[in-house]
Parts: C-alpha cells; structure tokens; sequence
C-alpha cells in the first residue's frame, strides 16, 4: 500500500500502515484544501463519538464557543475514527480538533502530528496526575483529557443476598475476593466474571506492583515477578472456577453476561452503567473500588484527549476551544449528557454530589494507570491478549515471557 506524498516519512508510516490500521491511505479528512489563518477561525472538529447524544452535547457546546468568540466550529462524528485520522493526516489536511485515544496518542505523538500545547491550558496541574501522564511525551504535557473512566467491582445485589452475603463482605483485597468467591460458588453462582484482555486483567498486574514498560517508558518489565504473580492469581480464579471469561458463559462482554444475571460481580468501567440501564433495567447492583493487591489498590484508566494538529493554521483558536470544552461547567454537564467523568480534580465533588453511584470510579483516578505510553504496541499487545485467553491452561511466564521479548523489540525500534 502506498500513502502518498507526505512531507515526513515516518509520519506517513505511523498514520498510514501499523499505527492506524487504515484501510486506504489518502483522501485527507477534507481533501488537499488550502486554507487561510487569517481573519476569524474556521475549526473542523472529529469525534469519536458514542451516539446522537454526545454527538448533540459536543455540538451545542461547540456552537456557544463560536458564538462568543466569533470563529465556527464543525463537528464530524466519525465513523472509524482511526481509520479517519489516517487519511487525514496522509492527506495532509488533518482536523484541527480531534479525539485521540490514550492507547494511540504514543502513535501520533512520537511522529509530530500533534502540537503539544497541554501546558498552554488554564490550570493543566488541575488534570488528574494519571491522566496527564497519559498525554506526556518525551516529558511534554501535549493535549488536555477530556475525560475518563477507571474499573471498580461491580455486584449484583440480589445474586449477593442469594449466597448469604451483607454490605460488609464486599471484597476489599485478593484474599477476601478469594474467600467471597468462594462461599457464592458453594450456593451455584458463579462469582466473577471477567474479559479476557489485558485491559482488565491488567488492573491484578498493577496491584501485584507490576506492568508492561518502566515509567520512562524505554524499557519492558513484563516477565517481572509481580506480573507473575498476578497471573497466577487470576490463573487460580479462572482454574477454581472463581473466575469465567465471558465467552465462557455465551456472553460478548462482561456487562452482558453480568446483566443477564450469570455472575455475581464484574470488573468494568462506568460504562456499564449505561448498558445496563438500556438492555438490563431491572438490574440492582452497587459499585466498589477494585480488591487491593499485595502492592495495594489498582486500576486502569481509559480516556481521550482533546488533540490538536500540529498542521492546523488555527492553533490559537484550537487551544481557545480546548479551553472552553474542559472548563468545570462544560464537563459537567457533558456528564449530564452523556455520562462522562470529568478529567479535572476542582469537578470531583460536584460530580458525585450529583452522580453518587459513581464514586468508587472516579476515587480511581488518583491510583490508576493509562494505556501504555509508548508507539507500535497495538499488535504487541494484541498478542498479549490472545495469550491471555488462554491463560487457565498456560503458564504465566510462558505468556510474560513471549510480552517481553516483543514489548522490547518494539521499544527498541
């Protein structure tokens, strides 16, 4: 596949071939356009977007910015938006507002198509620490999230009553999980059920003090002995019979099997909440931080940054965009909308103050961990992940060891 004539070569290789998975290159997200930087800001703007109502919400607010600040926003949900990006940006003619995905941002990052401008926002040490390092490069802070989601437990109340168990048993470490698990499976249920992915799994692996790269992310620490440990754990669950991927019980995800009442608890994002309140309403279930590990609490965060083309001729405006769409207020009511957390600690109390249910997600934060930060690692962690499905009759080292060796090839490429 060629991708036409790009000005950086690396950056046609991530945004054409590996980083985006694009079916076609080129096309651009508006064509080979020439476009002014004078007079007002004519922004286009790409989403990623749930639905109708986020699609609205970004919308309405996109359009209350234009309004006071005498520029136009137009907001395109896409359609794929990897794929999207990918045309644009080999195109050359990228959006200049654009959702961009923790688990991509590396991608883009490390090949300049995004303008670091995450310092630029009002009070950016606001954003939770977890999430800014999502978005720091090379120890630049680039984009401001926009919002976020962590795992908790979630518990289905009445399955709960039926095996005999009170408020006051809800696991708070792997052994009282252990132990609960236990006594819920003795009255026929099963007790949990989990994906089958490194982003749920990963959350036992942060617990035990473990994950895929250091902290400067230059080097792969996956056959650790923490991670062994932890995969152990979940291999003793899965083995029991403590612990059911979904597939296990006809089920596409967690939150489908959870709904339909085959297991007692769950590990998801807020998510769910949603789903649930869609396809399961009669569903009564409360929500829990996540069972500490031996190295204590841990869970994954997911979240989106509002990127910036490096290319854009509208950076200040884009920034001014930015500005308006993280404020607390807009946050907030995006989380009335369509059930987003807010990304900025100062938005915390009011958020729970109003959605309570949510608590235990949003406590996440100040332990969490992102998606790993570092390029080329979609298929590495693709490979970790068929791995772990098979992990109830695969030794732990076996699978850490294969996540070694191609974690740090690609670090070292």
């Amino acid at each position: 596949m060629k991708c036409g004539n790009l000005r950086n070569a690396a950056l046609g290789l991530a945004v054409c071939g590996m980083v985006l998975s694009s079916a076609a290159c080129g096309g651009g997200f508006d064509g080979r356009q020439v476009r002014q930087s004078s007079g007002p800001a004519a922004l286009r703007i790409l989403i990623g977007s749930s639905g109708d109502t986020e699609t609205t919400a970004v919308r309405r607010a996109a359009d209350a910015w234009a309004g006071s600040s005498g520029n136009t926003a137009a907001v395109t949900p896409a359609q794929a938006i990897a794929q999207q990006l990918g045309q644009a940006f080999a195109g050359d003619s990228p959006p200049d507002v654009f959702y961009v995905d923790a688990s991509r941002f590396a991608d883009y990052a490390s090949v300049g198509a995004l303008e670091p401008y995450g310092d630029r926002i009002s009070d950016p040490a606001d954003f939770y620490g977890n999430l800014r390092t999502a978005f720091t490069h090379d120890g630049r802070f680039y984009c401001a999230p926009k919002d976020f989601s962590t795992l908790a437990l979630i518990v289905n109340d009445d399955l709960w009553k039926r095996a005999g168990l009170s408020g006051a048993d809800v696991p708070t470490t792997w052994e009282q999980l252990t132990s609960v698990s236990e006594r819920i499976k003795a009255g026929g249920i099963v007790p949990l059920v989990i994906g089958d992915t490194h982003d749920r799994i990963g959350a036992f692996m942060m617990q035990a003090g473990g994950w895929i790269i250091s902290p400067d992310g230059r080097r792969a620490i996956a056959d650790s002995p923490e991670n062994i440990r932890a995969l152990r754990y979940v291999q003793t669950l899965l083995r029991n019979k403590l612990a059911r991927f979904p597939q296990d019980l006809d089920a596409g995800w967690s939150g489908e099997a959870f709904g339909k009442g085959e297991a007692a608890m769950t590990v998801e994002g807020n998510w769910i909440e949603g789903a649930l309140r869609a396809d399961f309403p009669a569903v009564e279930y409360s929500v829990h931080e996540l069972p500490a590990g031996p190295k204590g609490k841990g869970t994954l965060a997911f979240t989106n940054c509002w990127g910036i083309a490096a290319k854009s001729p509208y950076k200040k405006a884009a920034i001014s965009f930015v500005e308006a769409m993280t404020t607390v207020d807009q946050q907030l009511a995006f989380a009335r909308a369509f059930g987003a957390m807010p990304s900025r600690r100062s938005a915390k109390d009011a958020f729970t103050r109003e959605f309570p249910r949510d608590t235990s997600f949003v406590n996440g934060a100040e332990y969490a961990r992102g998606p790993v930060n570092a390029p080329k690692m979609e298929s590495v962690l693709a490979d970790f992940d068929a791995g772990l499905q098979q992990l109830a009759r695969t030794a732990p080292e076996t699978i850490l060891k294969r996540l070694q060796k191609n974690t740090q090839d690609a670090l070292d490429d």
